[in-house]
């Protein structure tokens, strides 16, 4: 077993996750040596953020891949839907975008991630390496100066210009930067589940609103994806009460028949995910900045999450590749990347604790508290908003482009 291999790179980025091997593939494309390292040894795990919006499909165009990214097994949604009391209404409407692909691509991570490590690793100057969980951050003369990673073989430091921290809402690298954190809003969870498809069921992407919890469906072709939000009550709870209990709770806001939930056997069937809205009070320190979850976690409302990601990615490699190509990247530069996405992180998750807020003003009052949250109902009473919502979602508060090399 070989221990303290070291190796050096212009560029190393902690997650192989959207904004990561996004940011890896726009930094080897302008000519950075990058690495990019992995804890885990595959992308193969469900539940994960799998909407693909119309601004990363305009990245993938603006980068030349989006025919043959579209080739990858997906559904599609130029709108999306919740049902109300048997009514089904558009929450979200793609069809004005200002981009060439207006729907959401719901499409596997794993097939977004595995396309993205393709591309990348068609450059000679970026390498991918799995299984490589990160154990701490090197300091020199005040500054980040690299990782230290464990892998199979053994440890392994990578020295670096900069170390970028996307791996996650629970970022190893950001704890062990000693960035601060502010939380924002009171957690809540979302319980995961698969369900099988069947004829009948409905044929859009949508949510069901219930009065206290709610179901998204997510079409993955032969089964749906679902999504049980907890408002009111906690995981522990429910799991208190038996499986039974949960099924019940489930089938009154679900629109396919009781019978299906019989499918869900046991808890084990399901994947419990815990969403909070948080953000670093500065992404970065000399030698070190933070993009994506890492630098701001956000609810799954809207499912934007991951179109921030990639989104911070763009700008980060816009603002990054040429002065770390030319060796002169300064704090500045780093400062310049958080100020550009800052206004865009703050204004969504302000956006996403006002819908929260409404919430808890429908659950103080017993007469609203049986129909759907207020933002819900204000876009089913004016259905131009749908367009708004769809801008939002679709595209974002700050829209970023690749630049030529």
């Amino acid at each position: 077993m070989s221990e303290n291999r070291e190796i050096e790179t212009t560029c190393v980025i902690a997650g192989a996750g959207p904004a990561g091997l996004m940011l890896g593939l726009l930094l080897a494309r302008a000519g950075v040596d990058v690495v990019v390292v992995e804890k885990h040894g595959d992308f193969l795990r469900d539940f994960r953020g799998d909407t693909i919006h119309p601004s990363t499909l305009e990245v993938m165009h603006e980068l030349g891949l989006i025919d043959e990214f579209l080739k990858l097994p997906h559904t599609r949604a130029p709108k999306l839907t919740a049902e109300m009391g048997g009514r089904t209404t558009t929450m979200a409407d793609f069809s004005r975008l200002p981009v060439k692909n207006r729907f959401i691509a719901f499409m596997p991570q794993w097939d977004f991630l595995n396309f993205l490590a393709g591309k990348a690793g068609q450059y000679p100057n970026f390498r991918l390496i799995m299984q490589a969980r990160v154990a701490d951050v090197l300091e020199e003369q005040g500054r980040v100066a690299g990782l230290a990673v464990e892998t199979p073989e053994g440890r392994m430091t990578v020295r670096s210009k900069l170390v970028i921290g996307a791996d996650g809402r629970n970022s190893i690298v950001r704890e062990k930067a000693g960035l601060e954190i502010e939380n924002f809003g009171t957690p809540s969870e979302v319980v995961w589940m698969k369900l099988s498809k069947q004829p009948g069921d409905p044929h859009e992407v949508m949510g069901h609103a219930g009065p206290r919890q709610g179901l998204v469906l997510i079409d993955r072709g032969d089964y749906w994806q679902c999504g049980y939000v907890i408002r009111r009550t906690t995981f522990a709870e429910i799991r208190a009460k038996g499986i039974e209990a949960f099924r019940q709770m489930v089938a009154e806001v679900s629109p396919l028949s009781a019978e299906r939930l019989q499918e869900i056997r046991s808890f084990d069937d399901t994947s419990l995910l815990t969403v909070r809205i948080d953000r670093l009070k500065q992404w970065w320190r000399p030698g070190l900045i933070c993009i994506g979850d890492a630098a701001h976690a956000m609810s799954p409302i809207g499912g934007v999450g991951v179109n921030l990601a990639i989104q911070d990615a763009v700008a980060a490699a816009n603002i990054l590749s040429r002065p770390l190509r030319e060796g002169r990247l300064s704090n500045d530069d780093l400062a310049a990347v958080e100020k550009r996405r800052g206004f865009p992180t703050r204004a969504t998750q302000k956006l996403q604790l006002m819908m929260r807020s409404s919430r808890k003003v429908d659950q103080a009052d017993e007469r609203k508290r049986k129909g759907p949250p207020a933002f819900i109902r204000g876009i089913a009473r004016f259905p131009l908003l749908a367009h708004l919502a769809g801008r939002l979602i679709g595209l974002g508060f700050r829209m970023e482009h690749v630049r030529s090399r």
